[in-house]
């Protein structure tokens, strides 16, 4: 049994809290406004829109496939190791995609390579790095904490990215991005440090050393995990399709591409919000109460956008409402994965958890710009995602949490 104190406890550490937010700021910044790219390449490239849709959905997939094999050794070997790799990567797929303008190139560089880079600058490894540092209950808040690190980068990069392209070419702004990617390597070194704290865990299989293809084959037992990964799929579609066809959308309704740059702003700027409230209600909340709330949200916004006149003010208006729970939905599902098993695997468990994500994700990138091509509009992908998010949260519902009020007694 853990004797940890209060004094004991580990304690909120902020420079890490820092390096993490800021590491995620440059690898979401730059993954979030890809969107922004889709018209600009097909348009000097020749490419189709479906073809550059599905080079972007397999770095969807990507992205996610890469999280728990990261996680994994992040684990085991420490996360700096991991974030150096994936700030090079992210950067060498950057750079070279002016110069690959295929189908292929683009599926090997935004497909593969920046997609991966990425993945290993992301939610699973800096949550799992910096929650083994930290006490149970501010696991929640420091996961909210980070992941407005991710938004802010959505609000700082994608007016930077619109404006590179506007004056310079899309070729410049990847190069732009390439750079700002390589920022993320000296934010790797505060959190090299690996002390496991090994509070927090409300279910007995968490506790005690075991290895990790034990803890796989408990959490893959859970039917709350499941439930998890259901949601986090839904979600996944979701979010996709939004980040690689909102432009599109803005598009089709005969307005100017700034308008599409305004809109990802303000849902990363809302979203700084969200993750913050999302983050520090999952220590008073039930995680999944938050969830449910926050997917069956998303349909009654979809259809009052779907109502609303296509307006410049109707998309800000929908882009901050979207924004608000966008990615807030990380903190408490990476919460329930730690409340459910502890953090000694959480890098590897939420990776797993953000696979499930992705692969909606690659079916919301795709998707959206087959039903483009197929039907010319983005109606039938609206009406999808409006019954996703009803899925979604009906999915968080029977998971089994205990009260917030709990965790400190059970550790």
């Amino acid at each position: 049994m853990n004797t940890a104190t209060p004094s004991t406890a580990p304690r909120m550490h902020w420079g890490l809290l820092l390096a993490a937010s800021a590491t995620l700021m440059i690898t979401m910044g730059a993954r979030q406004t890809t969107g922004l790219f889709v018209a600009p390449i097909h348009q000097e490239t020749g490419i189709g829109i479906a073809a550059i849709s599905f080079a972007l959905a397999i770095g969807q997939f990507t992205w996610g496939a890469v999280q728990p094999v990261f996680g994994a050794v992040a684990d085991k070997r420490g996360s700096t190791g991991v974030l150096v790799l994936g700030a090079v990567l992210l950067s060498l797929g950057l750079a070279l995609t002016p110069h690959l303008t295929s189908p292929w190139g683009l599926m090997f560089t935004l497909g593969v390579l920046t997609a991966a880079g990425a993945g290993a600058g992301s939610f699973s490894i800096l949550i799992g790095a910096t929650a083994q540092q930290l006490a149970p209950e501010k696991r929640s808040f420091a996961a909210g904490f980070i992941n407005a690190g991710g938004s802010l980068g959505q609000f700082v990069f994608a007016p930077l990215v619109q404006a590179v392209i506007a004056f310079a070419g899309w070729a410049s702004a990847m190069y732009t991005l390439a750079v700002a990617s390589l920022l993320a390597i000296p934010l790797a070194f505060p959190l090299r440090k690996k002390t496991v704290a090994t509070t927090g865990a409300t279910t007995a299989t968490a506790i005690g050393d075991i290895s990790l293809k034990q803890q796989i084959a408990i959490a893959l037992r859970d039917r709350s995990y499941w439930m998890l990964h259901l949601g986090f799929f839904t979600c996944g579609v979701h979010i996709a399709f939004l980040v690689t066809h909102l432009p599109g959308e803005v598009a089709l309704c005969g307005l100017p591409a700034s308008v599409s740059a305004v809109a990802l702003m303000l849902i990363g700027l809302f979203n700084v919000a969200g993750s913050l409230i999302a983050g520090a209600l999952g220590q008073r909340v039930r995680m999944k109460w938050i969830l449910a709330v926050m997917y069956a949200s998303r349909a009654v916004m979809i259809a009052l956008y779907l109502v609303s006149p296509p307006t410049p003010l109707t998309f800000y208006i929908f882009a901050a409402a979207l924004g608000f729970t966008w990615l807030a939905t990380v903190p408490p599902t990476a919460g329930l994965v730690g409340k459910l098993f502890g953090p000694r695997y959480l890098g590897t468990l939420f990776g797993l958890t953000l696979l499930s994500h992705q692969i909606g994700g690659f079916f919301g990138a795709w998707l959206g710009g087959l039903a483009l091509e197929r039907f010319g509009d983005y109606t039938w992908m609206w009406y999808a995602d409006m019954v996703l998010a009803l899925i979604a949260a009906a999915a968080n519902l029977p998971i089994r949490e205990s009260s917030p009020k709990a965790v400190p007694a059970a550790a």
